[in-house]
């Protein structure tokens, strides 16, 4: 088997038991994927594409036709060349293809004067000599997909490279703007002092010193930290373990100049050092802060 940090993965199988869950799992870690490429273009594909690309996940299906037949040949032909690859087969047993296929409704490659369970037979039968030739064979009759996905990650990826492909959008915004509509988790910081009424700090923005020194350095700001910290960091690590490759935090201020673009970077900042990769966006740092002009006072902050 090939080892994880060079792997080319070839995904195969029957129809229905998961090789599109697969493919998205691969592509969620990072792999180079293909789907429904056919046989004769396997050995051009992998020559062009590695090692410039040391991780690819390809699937070869029946959706081929009659190319399908020429995949266990073709595997003879990469495999003295010395290519990391591993074949992995998912099957399923019969009634288990028939409910799933019933709950999708879609359409089975070779259904089509036949029922759908002679299919489902055809296609096993069709796809008995690639399961022979398979490094790897994987029965998802009983996992859900949640339970295939991790067991894919746990079989084949890295842990270091699980944790990496994890990535947090950390977004400041101004409520005066409406909040984003993309954010997973949203969080108010217009509680905290306003920096908008010092006429010497109103020119700067959150992402000047002194606007971070006046906003960070108050004790509800130092309160609040603490406990928005330790929420992100039980947050994180739950929302990877099920499965979500993004988190999109978003933090609003009034006018999303100031606060919020002060926190955001605090958090942002925080979670680089943990090691999480991490996207820094600030919408409306831009925006003219008129706003304020019409307030009457500090207390509508």
């Amino acid at each position: 088997m090939a080892s994880r940090q060079n792997a080319i993965f070839i995904v195969t199988g029957l129809s229905g038991a998961g090789k599109s869950l697969a493919i998205r799992c691969f592509e969620d870690m990072g792999f180079l994927c293909v789907d429904n490429l056919i046989p004769p273009l396997l050995p051009q594909f992998i020559a062009l594409s590695y090692p410039r690309v040391r991780q690819i996940a390809i699937v070869i299906d029946s959706r081929g036709g009659e190319f399908l037949s020429e995949l266990t040949g073709v595997l003879d032909q990469i495999r003295p060349e010395g290519y990391p690859t591993t074949v992995v087969f998912l099957e399923a047993a019969d009634n288990v293809l028939l409910h799933r296929f019933s709950e999708t409704r879609r359409r089975h490659p070779l259904w089509g004067q036949t029922t759908l369970l002679d299919a489902i037979r055809q296609e096993r039968d069709r796809l008995a000599e690639i399961r022979a030739a398979a490094d790897v064979i994987i029965d998802t009759s009983d996992l859900t997909a949640k339970q295939l996905k991790e067991k894919l990650i746990a079989s084949f990826i890295q842990t270091d490279q699980v944790e990496a492909s994890m990535q947090v959008t950390v977004k400041s915004f101004g409520f005066k703007f409406g909040p984003p509509l993309d954010a997973d988790l949203v969080f108010d910081v217009r509680f905290l002092p306003n920096p908008h009424y010092d006429p010497e700090l109103r020119p700067f923005t959150g992402l000047d010193v002194q606007v971070q020194d006046f906003v960070l350095t108050h004790p509800v700001t130092l309160e609040f930290l603490e406990r928005f910290i330790d929420l992100a960091s039980f947050l994180v690590p739950h929302y990877r373990k099920e499965g979500k490759t993004h988190l999109a935090i978003a933090i609003g201020c009034t006018g999303g100049r100031h606060r919020s673009v002060a926190i955001a970077t605090y958090l942002a900042g925080y979670l680089r050092n943990e090691g999480i990769s991490v996207v820094e966006e600030h919408r409306d740092i831009d925006r003219q802060p008129d706003h304020y002009a019409a307030e009457p006072s500090k207390s509508g902050v």
